[in-house]
């Protein structure tokens, strides 16, 4: 598919009245990206509803944020102190009654492309409207898995799914979406335990070695249709607390394969991690590899058995995205006829430079959301790199350096006007705010999108980089008197699960067909 022009703008969205727009805006509106066979037509989200008449109006300082948005930019910092300096920008300036997304078009004659079979050329520059919902699907089955998580070290079933699989979307939200969940993924360690890896406090926990890593799931018929292929998605959940990214990595390569002398090496903590099981567990006699393996070939089997098109596209945030290409290097290397693409989020480097290569070899592919400001995607091998490369024309080459794989989309937090003009390690690694900056992109050399639906309010959930004058608190996503009731006694206590959201490794087991 052809790109005829570079931007994305305002000019052709039907939803804003340029009547009301003044002359200065009106001259700012640059040509949209036009692609060829396509019938989706962005709009903007960003509008504001006078209350003294029927008519839309957008206020000059919102004009000025428009001209902002949609000028071609050669200084994006520049251009985002402009807009973060601007002290009028409220609640006032945006119409909160607007949808948060848009209706879903049927992208299925771009099947292959979306999940990457020419790297992504030509969608990613600027960002095709098609794949930026994509990304925004898998990255919003990424944020699920934190979303679910029980984190509550007070509760018995700390470090678990709040909900059982048949009901996680349901209660999460992600219903529209059209997928099922198939089975849950526990995973467990045999290094030390890191800080992140929660344990139940409760003296009847339903867990002493193992947590909730993630979950399968498979696109139903109607949304298989629509994306032109029986998609199965691997979720993986990330670290619960970025900040404690620096024990959570070992730094030390090991051999993904059984020959301990192969050259192909990945990072021994996620390998654990992966690989790790026991005997003696409820929820861990099977590896994550082996109960993910397991439930992708089913699927796979299954569904190629009625003729169906398959793909497997495995999603992650953070330590998520490490587990999604030891997952992708597995489920390629026993699956050769199926496509198989990981789209991660703030992923940290998993492998050596062989590691790489080998993936590359298998067909996986993989794009890699990494906003500037986040530290996480500079490790492990801060240091030793891929950067490092002039010296191997020296040394030859250097196995025990580390070397990211596949596309990479840059994002920069300077680009929203919506987001503090701070320094906020732990923020800049939210998934949140990944999300919200990959629905504002349109391409390295523009400002955020002013078609973006995303609620902003989201960016919070878990942080504080909102601007204040936005009017939404921090951190606002929290359990309820901690996770507390009052029983009918008079007594605060911790409410008891319904039965299909306790867990248990035979529910938590394959869906039947």
């Amino acid at each position: 598919m052809e790109i005829k022009s570079a931007e994305m703008a305002l000019s052709s969205y039907s939803t804003i009245n340029h009547h009301h727009l003044p002359a200065a805006a009106h001259s700012q509106l640059a040509p949209r990206a036009t692609y060829r066979n396509t019938a989706t037509v962005e709009e903007p989200a960003i509008k504001s509803h006078n209350r003294s008449s029927s008519a839309i109006n957008i206020p000059a300082t919102l004009s000025n944020l428009l001209h902002l948005h949609t000028k071609h930019h050669t200084n994006s910092e520049t251009t985002t102190a402009s807009v973060n300096n601007n002290p009028t920008l409220t609640l006032e300036n945006f119409d909160r009654r607007t949808p948060t997304y848009s209706p879903t078009e049927d992208i299925s004659s771009l099947c292959t492309k979306i999940h990457g079979s020419a790297d992504w050329s030509h969608l990613l520059s600027p960002l095709h409207p098609w794949l930026r919902r994509e990304i925004l699907k898998y990255g919003e089955f990424s944020q699920s898995t934190y979303d679910a998580f029980d984190s509550n070290p007070f509760s018995q079933y700390g470090g678990s799914c709040l909900y059982g699989r048949h009901r996680l979307f349901e209660k999460i939200g992600l219903l529209r979406h059209g997928y099922d969940v198939t089975k849950y993924l526990y995973a467990m360690s045999h290094v030390d335990l890191p800080i992140w890896l929660e344990r139940s406090l409760h003296a009847e926990a339903w867990s002493r070695d193992s947590n909730w890593m993630g979950y399968v799931a498979v696109s139903g018929d109607e949304e298989s249709c629509r994306i032109g292929c029986r998609d199965i998605v691997v979720a993986w959940r990330g670290t619960v607390r970025p900040a404690e990214w620096l024990e959570d990595i070992q730094g030390k390569l090991e051999s993904i394969e059984s020959n301990d002398d192969s050259h192909i090496k990945v990072e021994h903590g996620f390998h654990s991690l992966y690989t790790s099981k026991g005997e003696t567990t409820r929820y861990n006699k099977l590896s994550a590899s082996e109960q993910v393996m397991s439930e992708i070939k089913r699927l796979v089997r299954f569904y190629q058995e009625k003729g169906e098109k398959v793909s497997i596209t495995i999603t992650g945030h953070s330590l998520g995205g490490a587990l999604a290409l030891l997952n992708a290097y597995e489920a390629a290397s026993a699956l050769p006829s199926v496509p198989v693409s990981v789209i991660s989020f703030g992923a940290p480097r998993v492998g050596n430079e062989a590691f790489g290569n080998r993936l590359k070899e298998l067909g996986v592919k993989a794009l890699r959301m990494v906003i500037k400001q986040d530290v996480v995607p500079k490790m492990p091998g801060i240091l030793f790199n891929e950067g490092i490369k002039m010296v191997e024309k020296v040394t030859g080459t250097l196995e025990w350096v580390y070397t990211h794989v596949g596309v990479e989309l840059g994002l920069n937090v300077r680009t929203s006007p919506y987001l503090k003009n701070c320094i906020d390690f732990a923020g800049f690694h939210n998934l949140e705010i990944y999300l919200h900056l990959v629905d504002g992109y349109m391409s390295s050399k523009s400002g955020f999108r002013c078609g973006a639906k995303r609620d902003v309010a989201l960016i919070n959930k878990a942080s504080g980089m909102l601007r204040e004058e936005i009017g939404i608190p921090p951190c606002w996503h929290q359990t309820a008197n901690s996770g507390l009731m009052c029983n009918s006694y008079g007594r605060w206590v911790m409410p008891n699960r319904v039965p299909e959201d306790i867990p248990s490794p035979y529910r938590d087991g394959p869906m039947v067909m």
